[in-house]
């Protein structure tokens, strides 16, 4: 049996006790911090934070980059529907696996959403949030008008894609798309032809506006005024509702201000988290 070498390292992998297996990334110790990367075709964590992790390895924070279900090189289940409660729960019952009761969770688009929606649900476990134009405050329909989501599914639907495809795609997902390095292209290439059909066509977040005003923890965002996947319109909702939350917003940025604003992304993320510092229980 010819083995192809993993597109992404492998980092670990913990068994939940429903059987599904997740892959993550644990890198460095102290306070301990959750990301969530976004949807889309080929995506994982490594691909989206790559960038990003050394910055908080070297500044005392442990980060553990979790490829959600359906990604990377997590199980991709293809008899479930992949709604925010099913993303929820899998997290809260990884994060138990791992033996993390309190962290800061940083959430990517779906990875925001998934992270508002455990802060709204198991807010014991999240001591604070950091958001890039975190899905969860649109409709659906709103998300589905954007030109990258259109692009995004229409590539989609007509069958595999390979690096060509790939990059078509996330061409609109950055300001500068000179950004997006062949290997980035081709580590998603290669994980996209492993993601079930089920995983886009049962994806449902709830828009959870109304519940801003619930978060009990710091909330911090940044969102591009150059977004073409998550209208930049939605940092005014989490303004006008959410009681303690700032955010940066950035032109000549889109969809990923983590790869974009590297520099400055790792830099204000971690002056937020030196001000939220308290004593782990």
């Amino acid at each position: 049996m010819h083995v192809h070498p993993s597109p992404i390292p492998e980092g670990r992998f913990v068994t939940l006790p429903d059987g599904l297996k997740l892959h993550y990334h644990d890198e460095g110790t102290g306070l301990p911090v959750l990301w969530l990367h976004g949807s889309g075709p080929g995506a994982s964590g490594y691909s989206n934070f790559k960038g990003n992790v050394p910055a908080f390895s070297a500044a005392g924070y442990r980060s553990l980059v979790l490829d959600l279900p359906g990604f990377g090189l997590s199980d991709k289940p293809d008899n479930v529907d992949y709604d925010l409660d099913f993303f929820v729960a899998k997290v809260a019952a990884f994060l138990e696996a791992v033996g993390v009761t309190r962290c800061a969770v940083l959430g990517n688009s779906l990875g925001g959403a998934i992270a508002l929606g455990l802060a709204l649900k198991h807010s014991e476990l999240v001591s604070a949030l950091i958001l890039m134009a975190p899905g969860g405050v649109e409709e659906r329909e709103t998300y589905f008008a954007m030109a990258g989501i259109q692009r995004m599914v229409e590539t989609y639907s007509k069958g595999p894609m390979g690096p060509a495809e790939m990059r078509h795609v996330m061409t609109l997902q950055l300001f500068d798309p000179a950004l997006l390095s062949d290997e980035l292209i081709a580590e998603r290439a290669a994980i996209a032809p492993s993601q079930p059909k089920n995983l886009f066509s049962t994806m449902r977040v709830p828009n959870m506006t109304q519940r801003l005003a619930e978060l009990a923890c710091p909330v911090f965002g940044f969102w591009g005024q150059d977004d073409q996947f998550n209208p930049v319109s939605g940092v005014m909702k989490f303004l006008a509702h959410t009681p303690d939350v700032r955010f940066t917003v950035l032109n000549r940025c889109g969809h990923w201000v983590q790869v974009e604003h590297r520099e400055l992304f790792n830099r204000q993320c971690l002056d937020f988290l030196k001000e939220q510092a308290c004593p782990q229980p």
